[in-house]
């Protein structure tokens, strides 16, 4: 029996609410379970100084875990002077996710900045943040579309991230930070809305994995981001 009481293969409650900030082209609060992330795509009129004159767009990612998203106080990283390497592989992962469902030809010379940050943490954030910083996205090139700045959609296809991994000795999808925590196996894998792979992280925390786990973690993976783009179509509209 799952913490939860969850079956295997149940995902979390996702609610994701579109237009939650005045000011970015797009944004979004993204739930998943008891992880709640706020993400905004904001748009840069001009393309980071390594593709001048490329006529190629790019997008980015930025992730931060506000203090009190966990049991206990975080230090702010600012305060701290830099940060930590956890939220620049998270960040770097978000960034990387989001490029692999681009066209950046059609995005122009221009930068799209998705900026992810975490309200509360339960598990599964950088997953979280993810498919909540696709929605974001998705408005943001909705505007570029609709003001004529792009003329064709600079999206190909809806990205979408999940985590899965071995609980108790059984494979699970979408851990809470209690299974989480005590996993054997961990895995996030990040596809896109046709099932292709993007990026997958699988490693052993306790205990080895045989290629038949792998095989069903993939399997409930690429099930659990179906349900998660269905979310992400009806959070569009």
């Amino acid at each position: 029996m799952r913490p939860s009481g969850r079956e295997l293969s149940d995902l979390r409650t996702i609610s994701i609410e579109t237009g939650v900030t005045k000011h970015a082209e797009g944004s979004c609060l993204i739930k998943m379970g008891d992880t709640h992330v706020l993400c905004t795509a904001s748009i840069e009129d001009r393309a980071p100084s390594f593709l001048k004159g490329s006529g190629l767009g790019w997008v980015t990612a930025e992730y931060g875990m506000l203090p009190r998203a966990t049991n206990t106080r975080n230090r702010r990283e600012a305060a701290a002077g830099k940060q930590g390497g956890r939220t620049v592989e998270i960040q770097r992962l978000i960034g990387r996710a989001l490029r692999a469902g681009v066209d950046r030809s059609a995005l122009g010379e221009r930068q799209i900045v998705v900026d992810c940050d975490v309200i509360q943490a339960d598990g599964g954030t950088r997953c979280a943040s993810i498919t909540g910083g696709w929605v974001a996205l998705r408005l943001a090139a909705n505007k570029l579309m609709k003001s004529g700045a792009c003329t064709s959609d600079p999206l190909l296809d809806h990205v979408a991230a999940i985590s899965c991994g071995i609980y108790a000795g059984q494979p699970v999808a979408d851990l809470d930070y209690a299974e989480d925590s005590e996993a054997g196996t961990d895995g996030n894998f990040i596809m896109t809305g046709a099932g292709k792979l993007i990026e997958v992280q699988m490693s052993a925390e306790g205990a080895t994995f045989s290629r038949d786990q792998m095989n069903k973690l993939l399997d409930m993976a690429e099930a659990g981001v179906a349900q998660l783009v269905e979310a992400q179509k009806a959070a569009i509209g």
